[in-house]
């Protein structure tokens, strides 16, 4: 009889002790969906502010707050980071960004703008790095343009900037430089003249008509255009005395 009642106090124990482990499982589920739900109510916990930080001009507070906000859930512990970020540096004058959480409530995002030095093929701008990138050309952004076949910006950007340096000397700035599929270079100066450079030295090419414009400039008729492919001359196309007056 001893035994026996040993033995059922066993087996009510370990029924307890099951009972006990089920309730405090269960407790610990519920409580972890509660707190989940709680995380994922963005009324409980939203992103209150978005902080901007960075150089910028052209990147406005209310595009970066939409980028974030229309692809991200409202809690502050279910936003995905590098989400944000992505989402951020598809905005057409963002060129790098980086996100952090600021507790309890507010993200914090530092930009950095894309730099246009150019136009590229009438619809795009060249950053300095010789990147395309998409975006609008702001009212009073006076940009040179630059045409060239795909993947040809770093050439024509670089080929720019050699004769810009070498222009700018003598006062003069370029407002279009074309490098054609053949990658010959055509180059439009502030004052409307027009250089056919062709292909190969350039910049010897360009030299040479930096020298002799003071003497094209001492006739009665004006240069339209410059021809400058040839090893130790050149041909100049004049205006017509009507565009001259003009």
């Amino acid at each position: 009889m001893t035994q026996l009642v040993v033995r059922e106090r066993k087996q009510l124990s370990l029924w307890l002790g099951l009972v006990f482990l089920a309730t405090v499982l269960a407790a610990l589920g519920y409580g972890f969906y509660q707190l989940n739900a709680w995380l994922e109510d963005e009324q409980k916990l939203p992103v209150k502010e978005i902080r901007l930080s960075g150089d910028f001009k052209y990147i406005s507070e209310q595009d970066v707050n939409r980028a974030v906000r229309t692809n991200q859930p409202g809690s502050f512990f279910q936003l995905d980071v590098r989400q944000a970020r992505a989402d951020i540096e598809a905005l057409p004058w963002v060129y790098r960004a980086s996100v952090r959480k600021d507790w309890p409530n507010n993200l914090h995002v530092h930009l950095v703008e894309q730099v246009a030095v150019a136009r590229w093929n009438e619809d795009m701008l060249l950053n300095e790095r010789a990147e395309s990138f998409v975006a609008r050309l702001p009212q009073g952004l006076e940009l040179p343009d630059l045409f060239g076949p795909q993947g040809s910006e770093e050439a024509a950007l670089d080929g720019y900037r050699a004769m810009l340096a070498l222009l700018q000397q003598s006062g003069f700035s370029i407002s279009e430089l074309v490098l054609t599929e053949r990658f010959a270079w055509h180059v439009k100066l502030n004052n409307e003249l027009e250089l056919n450079l062709g292909r190969s030295e350039f910049i010897d090419r360009l030299q040479r008509f930096v020298d002799i414009y003071p003497l094209l400039m001492q006739g009665q008729r004006k240069p339209e255009y410059v021809d400058l492919r040839y090893d130790t001359g050149l041909a100049v196309g004049w205006k017509e005395p009507d565009e001259q007056q003009s």
